[in-house]
């Protein structure tokens, strides 16, 4: 932790405070300490001037704070920029008769390099993890990552949208700004009566992914719950290429990651 005093902290060199040697330059810091070097914020610049009693730190140049009320790189918090990249995030659908999702759904695997759905009849829950994944993050810390699979429209989510499912992964990220392997997404079914109605929704009107994260940087700042990036899935008529051109058809995927 930073010494110093609670007006004159080591690590911020503020305005007034004491300093070693004149002329001597040095980053300063004039905002909260978790906002510092995230998303836009940088730190300034300041001198140290001589004094008849004490040497202080002058001005602080250049530095930019986080804009009030923003999200984002604007508002220069843990998880304002960065990349969660999944490998496969592909559900399978479990038919009923000739409904889409009526038997529930089931998370796909991967074999010889292409996405697939189980074989097991009846579905059971896949011996093989989901999808691997890759996080680059801004700021460093102990993080679990969470990605939900929904009913809905991704840009206009509901509270009430049903959850077809939920995994988590938890993990220690330590470079900022370069990419590491997390531990895979688990494997994942629900066929209970209540994921066979959200299946049936979901491959009818379409889904979407949220990701989420929880945890704590490492300057001990509590970071989340809050969702950081949302991805739109596609009705399953959207595989037919007669329906490409459908609005619901646009823009949406499954599959990729989420920039934030």
């Amino acid at each position: 932790m930073p010494g110093g005093t609670p007006e004159c902290p080591d690590d911020k060199n503020r305005e007034g405070c004491p300093c070693p040697t004149p002329g001597m330059e040095a980053a300063c810091w004039p905002g909260l300490r978790a906002n510092r070097n995230l998303g836009i914020c940088k730190d300034g610049v300041t001198k140290c001037q001589a004094g008849e009693v004490t040497n202080t730190w002058g001005r602080c140049d250049g530095y930019v704070l986080p804009v009030e009320g923003a999200s984002g790189k604007e508002a220069c918090q843990c998880f304002s920029a960065g990349r969660w990249d999944l490998k496969n995030l592909s559900p399978c659908f479990i038919y009923e008769g000739t409904t889409p999702g009526g038997g529930g759904a089931v998370s796909t695997i991967i074999v010889a390099g292409k996405v697939q759905c189980p074989n097991d009849n009846p579905p059971k829950l896949p011996t093989q993890s989901w999808s691997p994944d890759t996080i680059t993050v801004d700021c460093a810390g102990r993080f679990q990552l969470c990605y939900s699979l929904k009913a809905g429209d991704a840009k206009n989510p509901m509270a009430n949208d049903c959850e077809l499912s939920k995994v988590c992964v938890d993990g220690d990220y330590t470079q900022v700004d370069m990419p590491k392997d997390f531990p895979p997404l688990p494997a994942w079914i629900n066929v209970s009566a209540a994921g066979k109605i959200c299946a049936t929704r979901f491959a009818t009107v379409g889904g979407y992914g949220e990701m989420s994260v929880n945890g704590t940087s490492v300057t001990c700042d509590k970071v989340g719950p809050k969702v950081f990036s949302r991805v739109q899935y596609c009705p399953l008529k959207c595989n037919d290429p007669m329906n490409m051109n459908l609005p619901e058809c646009k823009n949406c995927q499954e599959g990729g990651g989420g920039n934030f």
